[in-house]
């Protein structure tokens, strides 16, 4: 049943009822749409706009659809033009006349406007979730390895030493950026279109107020115009998404990194790997690739919908439909990635050795050793091409500076004692580190403390 027939005296091609239609994907719509359809009639029963009996019959009927979808005795006709169509005709189907009175005082420009904020607001509550789950698990693995010392990088070179713990602690504060840039979409989208009506708002004598605050909004929106165009915080949405994404890729590129056998820092779990159809020894991490491969999906998402919005003119435009599809793969795409990536992390094992050693072999105590030279009295500028001559020294002979004897310290500069081993090893490296936000134990366990403190709280 179409809503707007009344003026055609033919019927659309059916090409273009199927090009038109928003049925196929806008179904997962229906909780939203009689929910607000029970504010809103609700509302009008108030304003003396629908009888009590009028009002209740509708409300009986919308709860039934509900509950007939939900439990899968009503399935949803895919020929009908959009939820709301579908949501109308059977409730007309149901209760007859008063269902004809459950579009008063409203426009399906509103009413999509509506549903789909209801919609992203409890998707936002999901996906917020599911960030702090992973952040749990990132916690969790900081907490275990205040002293799995590894090399810190900069341009993919092994540069100084850090923690495990420190190391994943950078992406415990990117997520916790993430949430909180969901937070301020939340708060900002947080206002009801309902009562916009197409563009202009509605004679009848509506209490938005009322429509807002049964549906636990802040409050209504301002402009009718801007009710059922904007679609501002839909990009938003999708650029926190695609933040959230970026962040998880950047943790899965390290992964699949740290799992090759170049570092074997860690090791994926047979169930979030594979094997290979050819090659009988590979065990490939799958999981973490189509996460970064996915990553490219969402930006594809936003860059539709920035592109769709750039040139539409106020009010409404079908153009606007577009946003439908994106938002919800995206969605779907960042709620499914989360999830694995809070698995793969939980059930991934960590070689402490392997890190150790590797930041012993590649002269991330170099700084260290050049600062032992400083606290003698040597200058820094002096001291820095010191440590450059004993690290080629080292790289000739294939050693560490751990390993390289005193005497070739001496041979270089006579400062050398035998404390500079004491000075040079993983342990004091990081652990003399501690002021806040540093890889030391005691800068550690503050911000762990702190991060526990947020987990509780948030």
């Amino acid at each position: 049943m179409k809503l707007w027939g009344g003026r055609f005296t033919k019927e659309t091609d059916e090409l273009v009822n199927r090009f038109n239609a928003s049925i196929t994907f806008d179904k997962r719509f229906f909780k939203q749409d009689i929910l607000g359809s029970i504010a809103h009639v609700t509302m009008l029963e108030k304003q003396g706009i629908l009888t009590c009996d009028e009002k209740d019959a509708i409300v009986t009927g919308l709860k039934g659809i509900l509950d007939d979808i939900e439990n899968g005795s009503l399935v949803i006709d895919e020929t009908a033009e959009d939820i709301h169509s579908f949501v109308e005709g059977t409730l007309i189907e149901r209760i007859g006349e008063p269902g004809k009175k459950l579009h008063t005082g409203r426009s399906r420009n509103d009413q999509v406007a509506l549903d789909m904020r209801l919609y992203i607001r409890d998707e936002i509550i999901e996906v917020n979730d599911l960030v702090k789950d992973l952040m749990k698990v990132i916690h969790r693995i900081m907490k275990e390895n205040i002293t799995t010392y590894m090399p810190g990088f900069t341009h993919l070179q092994k540069a100084q030493p850090v923690t495990f713990a420190h190391h994943m602690g950078a992406y415990f504060e990117m997520f916790r950026r993430d949430r909180g840039r969901l937070r301020d979409i939340y708060d900002r989208m947080n206002y009801c279109p309902l009562g916009a009506g197409a563009l202009a708002g509605t004679t009848y004598p509506l209490d938005r107020n009322d429509t807002a605050t049964l549906l636990k909004f802040d409050g209504p929106t301002f402009n009718s115009m801007d009710s059922v165009s904007d679609r501002d915080y839909l990009i938003e949405l999708l650029s926190a998404f695609s933040t959230i994404m970026m962040h998880m890729s950047r943790l899965c590129e390290e992964v699949i990194m740290w799992n090759s056998d170049e570092y074997h820092f860690v090791e994926m779990d047979d169930t979030y790997s594979t094997g290979s159809s050819i090659m009988p020894q590979k065990k490939n991490p799958d999981i973490a690739e189509l996460i970064r491969g996915k990553t490219g999906r969402v930006y594809g998402a936003l860059t539709a919908i920035l592109t769709t919005m750039k040139g539409i003119p106020l009010a409404y435009n079908k153009d606007m439909q577009e946003d439908k599809e994106l938002t919800f793969d995206a969605v779907d795409t960042v709620k499914g990635c989360l999830a694995l990536c809070e698995g793969m992390l939980d059930t991934m094992k960590i070689n402490p050795e392997k890190m150790e050693a590797s930041a012993k072999q590649g002269f991330t105590n170099a700084t260290d050793a050049a600062d032992y030279l400083v606290n003698h009295g040597v200058a820094f500028r002096d001291a820095h091409g010191i440590i450059g001559q004993l690290v080629l020294t080292c790289i000739e002979k294939g050693i560490s500076l751990d390993e390289l004897p005193l005497e070739e310290y001496k041979k270089i500069s006579p400062v050398f004692e035998e404390d500079i081993y004491d000075a040079i090893s993983m342990e004091t490296c990081v652990e003399r580190r501690n002021t806040i936000g540093a890889p030391g134990p005691t800068a550690m366990k503050a911000v762990i403390a702190m991060n526990e403190e947020y987990l509780e709280e948030t």
